[in-house]
C-alpha cells in the first residue's frame, strides 16, 4: 500500500466514517460544537501527542480540530454514548485492509507465505465496568477487564485487531482462525492457543505450525507405541533431540518433536516461575512438571529441509515480537493508564489510544517494516512528534497529510533502528544469521 493510500484510509476513518458513526450511534444529535469527525480527531490526535490526557491538552486539540470548547464542554461528552461511538470507530479501523506488498528481507522468513503470530493482552478496568467488561473476580468482588486479541503477520507488519473481548474470555476464542491464513504460512502462538484440532485443520490446509509442547498431550511413536516424554528425554545423552512422532490420542498428528536441554540458570528461573504460579493458583506442582523444565520441547510440521534445529529456536523468539507490540502500547501509549475515575472517560481514552495503535501500525508499514533491525518504540516516538501537524492536516482535509506521512516514514527509516549486539543478539540479528537446513534429520 502506498503512502497516498494510507493517507486516504486515515482521512476516510477520521472524517467520513467518524461523521457517519457519530450520527448512527446517537452520540452526535445536534452539531452545535462537535461532529463525529472533530471529536474523533481531538481524541485520537490528542492521545497520540500526550497519552496522559489532561483537559488542557484536550482543549488544545479540540481547537486544532476546529472546535472552540471549554474543559467542561469536553467533560460533558465523556458519556456512555461517547464510549460507544469510539468503540465503533475502533472496530471500523481494524476492518480497514492495509495490504503491505513489501516483506522483510530475511531468507528464513521468505520460505513462508507469511509468519502469523497470535496473542492477547489484558487491560484491567475499574470494577464499576464489570457488567460491560467482566474480568476474573477476586476476594474484593467482581473484576473488570478487557482482553485485546491480535494477529500480526511478522513478514509484512500487517496487523489484525485488536479485537475486544471480556477479560475472562479464553485465548482459544480468538476470532483469528486458520481459514484466514494462506497455504505455506507459519503460525506461532503460545500455549493458550494450543489445540490439536486446529493443528489438524492447518495441516489439512497446507499451513505450518510451530508450538511448544503442552504437558499431558499424548505422544506416540510412528509405530503407534505410547511415548512417556520425560522418561524418553532422561535417557538421552545429547543436548538436542529430534524425533518424528504422532500427537494426540485420537488425531495422531504427524509432527516432529524437537527438544533442547537448557542451562541450569534457565532451569532455576523456570522452576521459580512455576512455584510462583502454583502459589497464586493455590495448586500443587507435579514432579514431572519441574523435571521437564530442564528442556525446551517444540512440536512442528516444518520439515527438516526448511529449518535447522537452531532455526526452529530462532523462530520461537519471533513469537515474542507481538509481546513487544503490547509493551509499546502499554509503556508509551499507556493504554492501561488514565487520570479519571469516570468510567466513560476511561473507555473513551482507551478506545482512542487503540485507534492510535492501529494507525501507527499502518504508518510503520509504509517503509519501515522492510528493515529487519527496525525499532518500533523509536518509530512511535517519531510518530508522536508529528501529532500536531497530523491534526492540522486532518482539519484542512488536504494533501498535506501525505507529505507529513512521507516525512514521518523518512525520519523513522533513518533513526528507528536496533544496534547489533555480540551478547544476547536481538531477534533480527539471529534471523539474519540463521543457518541453512542442511544436515537436520
Amino acid at each position: 500500500m502506498t503512502i497516498a493510500e494510507i493517507a486516504e484510509n486515515i482521512t476516510q476513518l477520521l472524517w467520513t466514517e467518524a461523521d457517519a458513526l457519530g450520527r448512527s450511534s446517537g452520540f452526535i444529535q445536534r452539531e452545535r460544537k462537535f461532529k463525529g469527525s472533530s471529536y474523533a480527531q481531538m481524541m485520537v490526535c490528542g492521545s497520540l501527542g500526550e497519552p496522559e490526557l489532561s483537559y488542557t491538552h484536550l482543549v488544545q486539540y479540540a481547537t486544532l480540530s476546529g472546535v472552540q470548547v471549554s474543559a467542561q464542554g469536553i467533560a460533558a461528552r465523556f458519556t456512555a454514548a461517547g464510549a460507544e461511538f469510539l468503540a465503533a470507530l475502533l472496530e471500523t479501523a481494524v476492518q480497514h485492509v492495509i495490504a503491505n506488498r513489501l516483506s522483510v528481507a530475511l531468507p528464513v522468513l521468505a520460505q513462508f507465505t507469511g509468519v502469523y503470530i497470535r496473542d492477547s493482552s489484558v487491560v484491567g478496568l475499574p470494577a464499576c465496568l464489570a457488567e460491560k467488561w467482566p474480568g476474573v473476580g477476586n476476594a474484593a468482588g467482581k473484576g473488570a477487564a478487557m482482553k485485546l486479541q491480535v494477529r500480526l503477520n511478522y513478514s509484512t507488519g500487517a496487523l489484525d485487531g485488536p479485537a475486544l473481548q471480556s477479560g475472562r474470555t479464553h485465548d482459544r476464542q480468538t476470532p483469528y482462525q486458520p481459514g484466514d491464513e494462506p497455504a505455506g504460512s507459519l503460525n506461532l502462538a503460545d500455549l493458550g492457543y494450543f489445540s490439536l484440532e486446529e493443528m489438524q485443520t492447518r495441516i489439512d490446509q497446507g499451513q505450518y505450525v510451530l508450538v511448544r509442547y503442552k504437558e499431558g498431550t499424548a505422544l506416540y511413536s510412528e509405530a503407534g507405541t505410547r511415548l512417556h516424554l520425560l522418561h524418553y528425554l532422561q535417557q538421552q545423552s545429547e543436548p538436542q533431540v529430534v524425533l518424528p512422532i504422532r500427537v494426540g490420542q485420537r488425531l495422531r498428528l504427524p509432527l516432529r518433536l524437537l527438544a533442547q536441554r537448557v542451562p541450569p540458570a534457565v532451569v532455576e528461573q523456570r522452576r521459580r516461575k512455576l512455584h510462583e504460579y502454583a502459589r497464586k493458583k493455590q495448586s500443587t506442582l507435579k514432579a514431572e512438571t519441574l523435571a521437564l523444565a530442564e528442556w525446551t520441547v517444540v512440536l512442528t510440521n516444518v520439515p527438516a529441509t526448511m529449518l535447522t534445529f537452531d532455526g526452529v529456536g530462532v523462530l520461537l523468539h519471533v513469537r515474542w515480537q507481538v509481546e513487544l507490540l503490547f509493551k509499546l502500547w502499554k509503556s508509551q501509549l499507556r493504554i492501561d493508564e488514565w487520570r479519571s475515575a469516570n468510567p466513560w472517560r476511561i473507555l473513551c481514552e482507551l478506545y482512542a489510544k487503540l485507534i492510535v495503535a492501529v494507525i501507527s501500525q499502518w504508518i510503520f508499514q509504509i517503509h519501515l517494516w522492510r528493515s529487519p533491525d527496525r525499532s518500533l518504540p523509536k518509530a512511535f516516538q517519531v510518530v508522536q512528534k508529528f501529532a500536531v501537524p497530523l491534526a492540522v492536516a486532518l482539519r484542512q482535509h488536504s494533501t498535506t497529510l501525505t507529505e507529513i506521512l512521507q516525512t514521518i516514514s523518512d525520519c523513522a527509516c533513518s533513526s528507528a533502528h536496533i544496534s547489533k549486539r555480540r551478547d544476547r543478539p536481538p531477534t533480527f540479528q539471529m534471523l539474519a544469521t540463521c543457518p541453512s537446513a542442511e544436515g537436520l534429520t
